[in-house]
């Protein structure tokens, strides 16, 4: 990428030093800009959905950054976003959430990020979403799925004495640590074209997705219980490795056992 960013600059460089550029890129070329992983693009533009939520309506910035066919995990299972989005009005108050980690396929096309949220009443916890690159280079999140964790609000509230409802919500994305990056390595042609296997519970509803390039995995579970899982894996020095494991329990709490 670094290469490439230079190569664009010298071209610039050489298009203003004779009058109007004439230079032509190759397919080629835009196509491996195009195709590159940036995970902090995915970062970004989680931080900038959590802001829109705030200023905008949570509601608004979730229908504003849906992909098409995008889905929302809740208690009662998988449901179609824009249908359920279509009847929800804004909250006086939005929830706000940070990314702490991204996994991104090889080329960049999908995208994985595991974060932590706060509600106005001063719940916190986690969250995991799914992201789609879109054709004019954008990213879309098309799977999403968040619990609250009591460990993690007793902490996050030990000692804060937010002086408004604002700096209660503000206070999730103000303190934002450095987040994780993972980029799978890209499958040669011997490599399996589908990710690692799966284990289903009984009676369970599943779902998921692989990467274009078949280098990152992901996979949500439905228990009968009520019980949700979701689980993602990268292709990783020549085998899938596990990226990240979500659970839910029936009671809509996240499961840190």
């Amino acid at each position: 990428m670094k290469r490439a960013a230079a190569l664009l600059l010298a071209l610039a460089l050489a298009g203003c030093s004779g009058g109007p550029p004439s230079v032509r890129y190759s397919d080629g070329f835009m196509r491996d800009i195009r195709n590159t992983a940036n995970p902090s693009t995915v970062a970004a533009t989680e931080i900038a959905f959590s802001r829109a939520a705030r200023e905008d309506g949570q509601w608004t910035a979730f229908r504003r950054f849906l992909a098409d066919g995008g889905v929302i995990h809740g208690r009662n299972g998988v449901v179609d976003g824009a249908g359920f989005l279509a009847t929800q009005t804004d909250p006086p108050v939005a929830v706000q959430w940070t990314p702490l980690a991204v996994w991104s396929s090889c080329d960049g096309q999908m995208a994985v990020t595991q974060g932590k949220f706060a509600d106005p009443d001063g719940n916190w916890g986690f969250y995991v979403t799914v992201w789609e690159r879109q054709r004019d280079g954008t990213y879309r999140w098309t799977y999403d799925m968040g619990a609250p964790d009591t460990a993690l609000t007793e902490r996050e509230n030990r000692d804060r004495e937010p002086q408004s409802e604002e700096d209660a919500t503000v206070i999730v994305v103000e303190a934002i640590p450095m987040i994780q990056g993972e980029v799978a390595d890209c499958r040669d042609e011997a490599a399996p074209a589908t990710g690692a296997p799966w284990a289903d519970a009984a009676g369970a509803a599943t779902g998921g997705g692989v990467s274009r390039d078949g280098s990152l995995a992901w996979r949500w579970v439905h228990g009968a219980d009520g019980r949700r899982m979701f689980a993602a894996q990268q292709w990783r020095g020549g085998a899938w490795q596990s990226a990240l494991d979500f659970a839910v329990t029936a009671e809509g709490r996240a499961d840190t056992q």
